[in-house]
């Protein structure tokens, strides 16, 4: 993952997960298994979200672990959150795996080809329990299912995804959607054209990357005249999004890096939302109970009792446990192999947002 354009792939797992599966490998065969529109909320109507949580309520649909409130504040301002000795959250029977833009792994990303590949009901690995793809603006304002700002010319390492230049939300809709993606005969598709590819028992997490501006504050917890300000700009485009998500039968889940897109998707609809957790577990959790979010998206890295997690970063709130006992459910970004997947489950995560579908055992 370490040529994706945003900076939370820029500074991705893979690097972590290299240092330790060398390690493992030194006494044991860790191998990777790539090669093996509307401002009332009640117009937009309310989805379940599929997780696999060991000990799950199930309420109007939405299972998610249950238990006692253990944080003793909303997590702001860098406060450091206690929590008590309680034993830690037991691994899940039955994690849901997420197809990180379509197993990018596997294939072409965020395209049709991949929505369709990942929901095949006999393929390498696993079907997908949902679809994770990214969502962005041309500059006719059309939604798009693509990651980066830049149609080429990745930031960091590795080559662009098409053979178009230019900035998507500065580029009209023909010349996006007519883009081959990763030297295939793929092309970039619409929202529309993306949830029709997708089996209506297949769900889709709508990861909200960017509505067309170049001044959004990513990963951040705002103040109140920030998030007002972010808000207006994430509006018209959430309200796109939301009108071609009522259109479908597909289980939803919306998520993004923003808080501004968190807040308008759970103003504007009650589609389950979920914040995408960059350098403060703290913040997350804040952002997640103020819009009492289904899911929190942590990276691998912040997942404790791993050997990914990174306690240099991420030492005091333990996601997990944190959101469990909030109610929500936890999905991993990004996981690319079994042994990530196994550690990571044992962890007690929900869910893997996964680049590859043979990630688990059959």
């Amino acid at each position: 993952m370490d040529h994706f354009a945003c900076p939370a792939c820029e500074v991705s797992s893979r690097s972590r997960f290299e240092e330790i599966e060398e390690g493992v490998a030194a006494g044991a065969d860790v191998k990777s298994v790539g090669g093996d529109a509307c401002a009332d909320a009640n117009s937009h109507r309310r989805r379940a979200v599929l997780v696999g949580t060991a000990g799950a309520t199930g309420i109007g649909g939405l299972a998610v672990a249950r238990g006692t409130r253990r944080l003793t504040d909303g997590g702001t301002d860098g406060d450091t959150q206690a929590v008590t000795d309680d034993p830690p959250p037991k691994p899940t029977d039955n994690p849901t795996l997420i197809a990180h833009r379509g197993f990018a792994g596997e294939n072409p990303e965020n395209t049709l080809t991949a929505a369709r590949a990942a929901t095949r009901e006999k393929g390498p690995g696993g079907r997908a329990d949902f679809v994770e793809f990214d969502v962005v603006a041309t500059s006719e304002g059309d939604v798009v299912v693509f990651h980066d700002d830049e149609l080429a010319g990745r930031d960091g390492d590795g080559s662009g995804v098409t053979d178009v230049d230019g900035v998507v939300w500065e580029t009209d809709t023909e010349t996006v959607t007519s883009a081959a993606v990763l030297g295939t005969e793929e092309t970039v598709p619409r929202l529309n054209e993306m949830l029709a590819a997708i089996p209506t028992d297949v769900g889709v997490n709508v990861e909200l990357k960017n509505p067309g501006n170049g001044s959004l504050r990513f990963g951040e917890k705002l103040s109140e005249g920030d998030l007002e300000a972010q808000k207006s700009i994430w509006s018209p485009f959430v309200d796109r999004v939301l009108a071609a998500l009522d259109a479908t039968d597909h289980e939803v889940l919306l998520s993004s890096f923003y808080e501004a897109a968190v807040a308008v998707a759970a103003e504007r609809s009650t589609y389950p939302v979920a914040p995408i957790l960059w350098d403060s577990v703290e913040d997350g959790i804040s952002i997640a109970e103020r819009y009492d979010t289904a899911a929190v998206h942590p990276p691998a890295e912040m997942v404790q009792r791993t050997p990914f997690f990174d306690d240099s970063r991420f030492s005091g709130t333990d996601i997990v446990e944190a959101a469990r006992s909030d109610g929500r459910a936890v999905n991993v970004w990004t996981v690319e192999t079994w042994y990530q997947a196994e550690r990571l489950i044992e962890a007690g995560v929900d869910g893997l947002i996964a680049d590859y579908s043979t990630l688990l055992s059959a």
